[in-house]
């Protein structure tokens, strides 16, 4: 199967070799490009734990000298693949939640106690959900840290267009809502929104799916569970 990949290059290049180990072709097309704000100030704190809810949130801090203070305090991931990302930065006390905000809000309360200390949560500039409300409602005090931004590309990556106009595709992978919504209005803006009608959209959550309303895909699919391994079960389906 041709399936189009949309994440950003760290990731997209990862998920082309699981996807060539499962026997599909992944044409890489990044909609977001991650900028990494190395000069960002750690905010000072007695962590209790730190909270990440995205691999790029793991490697922009990893990529830190700060990280090394650290890296002996437990870490909640947002799910598998930013616990993954966390692991291989040398963090080793490190638990995954579900895959979204609301899984990784209920891990942190039936892991952590408010009383022991405040939460910091490494994040990039646009963030989904509201992680700090969230606990604060349970009486946790969380400081972000914005250590990098996702920037939107501003027109469909030429890979992409060719794959569409060729009419070679056969699904697209969406990981986040605002992928999925970049995705939308590049497609609609370069005029190419007919070339779906035979194509797939497999998507991480609902809410990923709802941002692909306006396309017309032949199908939609939807992750049992907020994770990669339920994404690509059902390209295996």
């Amino acid at each position: 199967m041709k399936l189009l990949v949309t994440r950003p290059e760290a990731d997209s290049e990862a998920l082309a070799e699981t996807l060539a180990a499962l026997g599909h072709e992944a044409v890489q097309a990044p909609l977001l490009t991650i900028r990494f704000f190395d000069d960002a100030t750690l905010p000072a704190g007695d962590w209790q734990a730190l909270l990440v809810t995205s691999a790029n949130g793991a490697r922009a801090l990893g990529r830190r000298e700060i990280a090394r203070e650290l890296k002996s305090l437990p870490v909640l991931a947002v799910g598998p693949s930013s616990a993954a990302a966390l692991r291989r930065e040398g963090f080793v006390s490190v638990k995954a939640a579900g895959g979204d905000v609301e899984a990784l809000a209920a891990l942190a309360v039936a892991e952590l106690k408010p009383e022991a200390g405040p939460l910091l949560h490494i994040a990039g500039s646009v963030v989904a959900g509201d992680l700090g409300s969230a606990l604060g409602a349970h009486g946790f005090t969380v400081e972000r840290a914005v250590f990098y931004e996702a920037e939107l590309a501003q027109q469909l990556p030429e890979t992409a267009r060719r794959a569409l106009e060729d009419h070679t595709l056969e699904g697209v992978l969406f990981y986040s809502p605002r992928t999925a919504r970049a995705f939308t209005s590049l497609v609609m803006a370069a005029g190419l929104k007919d070339c779906l009608t035979g194509v797939t959209a497999y998507c991480l959550s609902r809410a990923v799916a709802d941002e692909l309303r306006e396309l017309p895909f032949g199908g939609v699919k939807i992750a049992a569970r907020p994770e990669q391994p339920a994404l690509l079960a059902l390209i295996s389906a």
